[in-house]
């Protein structure tokens, strides 16, 4: 990993600005939590093996599609020398789990990776220390593996020598883990552990949750962010057999037995709004970003580049159920921050942390998109109402209207190079994007690199990779322009100016997988290259394109990535992560854009946002450099940063069309 001695050895010169762990995290949920993440020390709040050898890990992380399930339990097995199918994970569960500050930043691998193995191994030893006691042995003579310890003839169970007890002891901050070099579980490819169950429809997702005798739930929204409501008539809807109606100041629901009867009577209400005026729209956006912020940029030299705002488009739309009993509340909702939902929740109603419970079943998909409870408090709000139980789905236009986008940007930029390819010069301002990937992780000797607030006209938060993929893209597509400038070769004019040996690596790797050096150009076909650091972990990107010469409709028809994020867990897993980040940065490279006028989104609905389809994939190759000797990095953001400059120089490669915008197919 780099240390801070050689993160400023790498940056060389002039300004640059860092943001505390603590502000990214804050970035990354969307707010400060009323807590800190400190972990138990006890190893039976982390795991627990019951008189039949079954072994519970407990996490507050969440399972939403991107294996963690999986890789945890990959490093319980590994540490404890338990059998996989032995191993069952509880996550997600306020009132079962430690706390925990959300599946945010590729923080699972990084953070909770070790913490499991920590306490595996602590249990291991434990194991160990029973079975001497117990038969009186040297310790040294024993040996512990699938689940059993044994010495010569002699051998137990774990749940034998546990016999169900807890595992009190504290996991001491030296304990023995297994060098990565000797993994025999870890670093395998193994399969998602209820895949089976997800495939053929078994599993039960947020969406799915049902509680007895609930009611299902409606909520009206006003006709512009921010208006306020004028009149309500509900006499129509509350007509409606078993419909109730929940009024609330502006807030206003309608609930029933069943969710067309709840679809009806919403459309039954008639309310009157109180208008807003709102001036910014999806094309003035840019201007107002510069104009609104403090400290703006001045250079006369830099080059703008526009990025629009996007949605998440999850698989499936935020859903909640809740119920009170007794003054208690329990939800069950999709949500990647538990405890951040839970503390939300306490907050609104008044009442204390311990009588909120959030159960998190895994969910279909997040990608930084549900950090926050929306569903869970209209649901929690309408079921207090009334007193029952109540279910509140949200709907795709919904989850496309009310949720929060991916922050739109204006970044400026400008350089200099000397004539061997060195960049003497370089100045980059991100305007409301964010500052995640600021910092380029080229060896500038002189930059300036600043990120300036803005107040966003839409709701805004995280987004797979945060404002890394703007970044990303602006910098990888400039560095582009300037190797153009002098007429070098985009992969030399990187290699000349990348001094870190991982970065250099997967430059190297990515290149000579796609074969970049014998490419052969043909007309209306291009490609493009580029690179990163982000969270961690270290990405290149090739890509092929063909572009028609008269509409300018692109296609991508290649993409290879190389990838490297310390030690691998899971192989097939983490190339699923790699290759899944480049079909979903597709999209946003090429056509996802939120229009917006008015106080209202225009296209909240997937017959008018385009997303990538099968038609849009090319092939996806990828190369993954397993570094056994650096610890194990994320791999759910920083895939994502690479394919749209990748793509967009691939555009210019193949019609000399420089665009400087995302989506580049606006």
């Amino acid at each position: 990993m780099i240390t801070r001695r050689d993160f400023f050895a790498m940056v060389g010169g002039g300004i640059v600005v860092l943001i505390a762990e603590d502000d990214l995290l804050a970035q990354e949920t969307g707010g400060r939590l009323r807590g800190r993440n400190t972990m138990p020390e006890e190893v039976s709040a982390w795991l627990h093996v019951g008189e039949n050898g079954a072994v519970t890990g407990y996490t507050g992380k969440v399972e939403i599609g991107q294996n963690a399930r999986t890789s945890l339990t990959l490093a319980i097995a590994e540490e404890l020398r338990a059998p996989v199918a032995s191993v069952t994970m509880v996550m997600g569960d306020t009132a079962l789990t430690p706390f925990d500050q959300g599946t945010v930043g590729s923080q699972t691998t990084p953070r909770m990776w070790p913490q499991m193995r920590r306490a595996a191994a602590e249990a291991r030893e434990m194991l160990l220390d029973l079975a001497a006691k117990k038969w009186s042995v040297d310790r040294l003579s024993l040996k512990i593996a699938e689940g059993r310890v044994s010495a010569g003839e002699r051998s137990a169970g774990f749940g034998e020598l546990t016999r169900g007890e807890k595992l009190t002891r504290t996991i001491p901050a030296n304990v023995a883990l297994t060098p990565a070099a000797e993994w025999k579980v870890a670093g395998t490819s193994l399969r998602k552990l209820n895949g089976r169950e997800i495939v053929t429809g078994a599993h039960k997702y947020p969406y799915d949750a049902t509680r007895p005798g609930m009611l299902w739930a409606k909520v009206l929204y006003p006709a512009q962010f921010g208006a306020t409501l004028r009149s309500l008539d509900s006499a129509a809807a509350g007509a409606m057999p078993g419909v109730k109606v929940v009024h609330d100041g502006d807030f206003v629901a309608v609930a029933a037995p069943a969710p067309e009867v709840a679809e009806k009577a919403l459309a039954a209400l008639k309310a009157e709004w109180n208008p807003v005026t709102v001036e910014v729209d999806s094309r003035n956006v840019y201007d107002y970003f510069k104009r609104n912020a403090r400290d703006a940029a001045t250079n006369p030299a830099l080059v703008p580049y526009h990025i629009a705002y996007i949605a998440h488009v999850p698989l499936e739309p935020r859903a909640a159920v809740a119920e009170w009993r007794d003054g208690k509340l329990a939800v069950w909702t999709g949500t990647q921050r538990p405890f951040g939902v839970r503390g939300e929740l306490a907050q609104y109603f008044g009442i204390g942390e311990e009588d909120v419970h959030v159960i998190m079943p895994d969910m279909g998909s997040g990608y930084g998109g549900k950090h926050q409870g929306d569903a869970a408090l209209e649901a929690a709000r309408i079921a207090k109402a009334l007193g029952k139980p109540v279910k509140r789905n949200w709907t795709r236009q919904e989850e496309m209207t009310w949720a929060y986008f991916r922050p739109g940007g204006l970044i400026e930029v400008a350089g200099t190079t000397a004539p061997d390819g060195t960049v003497t010069g370089w100045e980059f301002h991100n305007y409301n994007s964010g500052p995640s990937g600021l910092v380029s992780p080229y060896a500038f000797s002189s930059r300036k690199e600043e990120y300036h607030g803005v107040r966003s006209p839409l709701r805004q938060g995280s987004y797979r990779g945060l404002a890394a993929t703007a970044n990303h893209f602006v910098r990888e597509s400039y560095m582009d322009e300037l190797a153009h400038s002098i007429g070098m070769d985009p992969l030399a004019f990187r290699l000349k100016n990348a001094k870190e040996e991982r970065l250099r690596n997967v430059i190297v790797a990515a290149a000579g997988k796609f074969g970049w050096k014998g490419r052969k150009k043909t007309p209306g076909h291009g490609f493009g290259i580029a690179a990163g650091f982000e969270k961690g972990s270290y990405v290149a990107t090739c890509a092929e394109v063909s572009v028609d010469p008269a509409s300018g409709a692109t296609k991508v028809l290649r993409a290879v990535i190389a990838f490297e994020c310390g030690a691998i867990v899971n192989p097939d897993h983490l190339r699923n992560q790699v290759e899944g980040a480049v079909a979903q940065g597709i999209g946003g490279a090429l056509f996802e854009q939120i229009d917006f006028a008015a106080g209202r989104i225009t296209n909240n609905r997937l017959a008018r946002y385009r997303v990538p389809r099968f038609a849009d994939m090319p092939v996806i190759e990828s190369v993954l450099l397993d570094r056994k000797d650096i610890p194990s990095a994320g791999a759910g953001e920083t895939p994502i940063v690479g394919i749209a400059p990748a793509i967009g120089n691939a555009i210019f490669d193949a019609a000399g069309k420089r665009i400087r915008r995302m989506p580049l197919q606006a």
